[in-house]
């Protein structure tokens, strides 16, 4: 899965705040993402990351589908 710091995305399960929809702030082994509810941050590492995402909701400005191919 390509990812970039910017990206929105929608979880599977709802953070207890009542948000499901998350900004990626780091990239690497280890995925960190600030909630857009509460702002609360999270680290989860990619595995964990990949199981729990539905969808990428929208892309980090600048970037596009064809600059990652």
């Amino acid at each position: 899965m390509v990812l970039e710091v910017g990206d929105t995305v929608k979880m599977r399960k709802t953070h207890p705040c009542g948000s499901d929809t998350w900004v990626l702030t780091r990239v690497g082994a280890d995925i960190k993402m600030r909630c857009e509810g509460c702002g609360r941050l999270v680290m989860l590492d990619r595995q964990d990351f990949e199981k729990r995402v539905k969808k990428i909701l929208s892309r980090a400005e600048g970037t596009t589908d064809e600059q990652k191919a």
